[in-house]
């Protein structure tokens, strides 16, 4: 459990460079050697709590050689941590990043790529605000295909007028302590040839890993309408059916808990989505708010089932994941909860770019003060704000 931002980032900086972000009281701790990932944040630098999910015992513990990462969780991926990241996809199916040619969709042969999971990110240009890092990396899909790509990234502090732009209001009460930032993320193909549904097409995936509380429920607001012209209200069976005392759908929101007592994810289609999702922590009294650029997708969103898959590029827009026991007597990977966008398919011709933009803020206020807010951008008040009645 996180003892504070003060305490988590002087642990951090124990272990790897860690970059300050800063606005008045609010700050961002930026790591360049894990992909330019933002490990955490704050309303308060100094005696405030921190919102990131950081693993301190493989951060701690440091990149492992070859031979010590057999048999390990380490042989798969490097649980850092961190409350947003950068990821690509799809991870299953014919076009998977995550499995290689000839592999099977299970566990055991299941490897996040070096580029995205142990390998830095160049920072290109720093200031008290912004961070801006870049990555050239070629990857081979679950096809055979190599993507000989371009990534850069940056990372930008958000300032009250940004956020209040972001909360869709003219003024933020004075009582609300706030942090908000920006990640600007781009996807360039310096190959030879287009990223075609032929070949398979890669996305930029952004994923936050927060710190669970007994009382943190995500909320994710959809459009209502006929299921065979949107999809489904949700995708409920990434890990096999999430029940119905950690999700309640209704005809346009969702709740979903973000307790980190039990392992489940869900997922939302492009059709359904409005661009946002939150969650609330009752306990700390803090509203979370992620977006990302609505843009057209002529050629869908990958799928990241781990399966052969009838429609690879009908996959969802937005996901939650709640961490806990995979199976009974087993540990979570955390605890910790997810929230996360990507981008449409990258149906790009060689030299063309494709971006992702992602906000997040952190609210921490009297539930007088948040109220409008949730209200607003979401959909609900925060009473309403829970997974069952």
């Amino acid at each position: 459990m996180s003892k504070g931002f003060h305490d988590d980032v002087s642990f951090l900086k124990q272990h790897t460079d860690i970059i300050t972000l800063t606005d008045g009281e609010a700050a961002v701790a930026v790591a360049p050697a894990y992909q330019g990932r933002v490990m955490t944040s704050t309303v308060d630098r100094e005696n405030g709590s921190s919102f990131g999910w950081i693993n301190r015992k493989v951060i701690e513990t440091g990149l492992l050689s070859e031979e010590e990462r057999k048999g390990k969780l380490e042989e798969h991926i490097y649980i850092f941590g961190g409350e947003e990241r950068f990821w690509l996809g799809p991870e299953g199916g014919q076009f998977a990043l995550f499995f290689k040619p000839g592999s099977k969709f299970e566990f055991s042969d299941w490897t996040t790529p070096a580029a995205i999971d142990t390998e830095p990110f160049e920072l290109v240009q720093q200031s008290s605000t912004t961070a801006k890092f870049k990555r050239d990396c070629k990857l081979t899909n679950f096809s055979g295909t190599p993507f000989v790509m371009g990534i850069e990234r940056s990372v930008r502090m958000l300032d009250k007028a940004a956020i209040a732009k972001v909360l869709e209001t003219d003024s933020i009460d004075e009582s609300i302590k706030y942090v908000g930032y920006e990640t600007d993320n781009r996807l360039t193909n310096r190959g030879e040839n287009a990223w075609t549904k032929q070949t398979g097409m890669p996305s930029i995936w952004i994923l936050g890993m927060y710190n669970p509380s007994p009382k943190t429920t995500i909320v994710i607001p959809f459009k209502p309408g006929d299921a065979a012209e949107l999809g489904p209200k949700v995708n409920d069976t990434y890990f096999g059916k999430v029940p119905s005392e950690y999700l309640r759908v209704e005809d346009d929101v969702l709740f979903f808990k973000g307790d980190g007592t039990r392992r489940g994810k869900i997922g939302i289609t492009p059709e359904r989505s409005l661009g946002i999702a939150g969650s609330y922590d009752a306990e700390g009294k803090v509203l979370t708010i992620v977006t990302y650029n609505v843009q057209d997708a002529p050629s869908g969103y990958v799928n990241s089932m781990w399966e052969i898959q009838e429609e690879p590029f009908g996959g969802d827009v937005i996901n939650a994941y709640n961490d806990g026991s995979p199976a009974p007597g087993e540990p979570p990977l955390g605890p910790f909860y997810e929230l996360e966008t990507s981008s449409p398919a990258a149906a790009l011709k060689p030299g063309e770019t494709m971006t992702h933009i992602q906000q997040t803020l952190h609210l921490k206020g009297s539930e007088a003060a948040l109220d409008p807010i949730a209200k607003r951008l979401l959909g609900v008040h925060l009473d309403q704000i829970r997974v069952t009645k």
